[in-house]
């Protein structure tokens, strides 16, 4: 799969990545443990349909657990992989003429529906006026990019930032999906100000953290700010993540983008799936208007044209007002300047 040799038909073509191969390498080697502690198998390959269908359901129903001892939340992703793994397993065994049966064809991997923390704009600075002072530009960055996190995140480098830092390349080969270069609308100044008094050079990391320990400190913050009430997403706010502002981002820049093609990009997506999930999600559907599709800074920046515009106005109508006071005053002293002439006095008389 590395070389993109045995990849499903429907599947699209080429090498996987590293970070694909390992993630598929960790849920295959879970698989394994587990189906050999559970039904004493010493090969994946020996699972059988109706201990795979049970073993899914049990994941589902919290009979089997995360390493870390928790529910899984979905195993939508945990059944793609192992169908991919089986598609593989069905076409390597028959270009040595072994046909094997398909027993995934019966597995559920409809993606339920995520539960996640969501916030409002009004919330999400109430806890940055909360958060750490190093917090702060974290936390508005998220909001802003919608940057995959930590993946995409940890990897920037300062060199990322274009056009007075009013711009962000997110690298190919750092993106799940494909590199793109978005504006940032919201805390332009606040990276500027962080690279600029830290005196970081282009190949620094600006966000050079630890993941488990910033989620903690959100799943404090959130939870002493907002108190342990669920969210509109489903999700309590003392769960909040760095991942959960991808989520928020989106809501906030789904009814400030013109276009869905550009929305997605700015994501990183190349399907639309999500976007209509978070449109439910807000209750938008069908319900955009064209005033509400601009972005906040863009109306601002309109708004202040046309004060200056209405100014510019005044001023000319003032000027022109003095005008034709002033052309006035010159025709009535022209008259009178005619009237008093002698050829004027000899014409009359």
């Amino acid at each position: 799969m590395e070389k993109g040799i045995n990849v499903s038909a429907v599947s699209v073509k080429g090498g996987r990545s590293y970070c694909r191969l390992n993630s598929l390498k960790e849920r295959l080697t879970f698989f394994s443990k587990k189906f050999e502690e559970l039904y004493g198998l010493k090969r994946l390959t020996e699972v059988s349909e109706e201990q795979l269908i049970s073993f899914f359901a049990d994941m589902k129903s919290g009979l089997v657990k995360r390493k870390d001892g928790k529910n899984f939340r979905t195993t939508d992703t945990a059944g793609k992989i192992f169908k991919a793994f089986w598609h593989w397993h069905q076409k390597t065994s028959k270009k040595n003429g072994i046909e094997i049966p398909d027993i995934t064809i019966d597995l559920d991997t409809r993606a339920e529906k995520p539960r996640w923390v969501y916030l409002t704009e009004k919330e999400v600075k109430i806890l940055c006026d909360n958060a750490k002072p190093n917090y702060k530009l974290l936390i508005m960055f998220l909001f802003d990019t919608g940057i995959r996190a930590p993946g995409e995140l940890i990897n920037l480098k300062v060199s990322d930032f274009y056009n007075d830092f009013k711009e962000l390349n997110i690298r190919e080969e750092t993106s799940k999906t494909f590199g793109r270069r978005i504006k940032l609308m919201i805390c332009s100044d606040l990276v500027k100000e962080y690279i600029q008094s830290n005196g970081l050079i282009p190949e620094d990391h600006p966000f050079s953290i630890t993941p488990t320990r910033v989620n903690e400190y959100l799943k404090r913050l959130a939870k002493r700010t907002f108190g342990d009430k669920i969210t509109l997403a489903g999700e309590k706010y003392s769960n909040l993540t760095m991942y959960d502002f991808r989520h928020v981002s989106c809501c906030y820049w789904l009814p400030r983008y013109k276009s869905e093609s550009a929305l997605k990009y700015r994501f990183g997506w190349k399907k639309s799936d999500k976007i209509h999930y978070y449109s439910e999600l807000l209750g938008m559907k069908d319900t955009i208007s064209e005033e509400d599709m601009l972005i906040d800074l863009t109306k601002t920046d309109i708004e202040q044209k046309l004060i200056k515009a209405d100014k510019k106005n005044e001023i000319l109508s003032d000027r022109l007002r003095v005008l034709e006071e002033e052309m006035k005053s010159l025709k009535k002293i022209s008259l009178q300047v005619i009237e008093a002439s002698p050829l004027s006095q000899r014409y009359n008389s």
